[in-house]
């Protein structure tokens, strides 16, 4: 029987994962072994921190009303109470986003909450 190299389907097996090695440091690049490892640990990461980055944006969203809310003599979950009951439904990254750029708009905010609080 003649002799089957199986060059190709290994090219085709290798390649994608030298692809997204690319621009790896050192053997992480060049090295099918070390990039195969490198390239499964870094989409793991990547499908974890997707998850994260949902909560991480959160609490920057919360610190940052908080401390706004903190600076009109309120705490932030005195704050979002009285907003509820007041019937203001914004949520958390757009009151955020009003602390940093729109103050004013935020302190009207803060006064109603206060008109609906306890």
């Amino acid at each position: 029987m003649t002799r089957v190299k199986r060059g190709m389907p290994h090219r085709r097996h290798i390649k994608p994962i030298m692809k997204k090695a690319k621009g790896y440091r050192g053997t992480r690049s060049r090295h099918y072994k070390a990039a195969h490892e490198a390239v499964m640990h870094a989409e793991a990461y990547a499908y974890r921190d997707r998850r994260n980055k949902k909560r991480d944006f959160r609490r920057l969203w919360i610190t940052r009303i908080s401390a706004a809310a903190r600076s009109h003599g309120m705490t932030y979950s005195a704050f979002m109470a009285a907003l509820k009951k007041a019937g203001i439904d914004l949520n958390r990254k757009a009151l955020s986003e009003m602390a940093i750029h729109d103050a004013d708009a935020f302190s009207q905010l803060v006064e109603l909450a206060k008109e609906h609080a306890a």
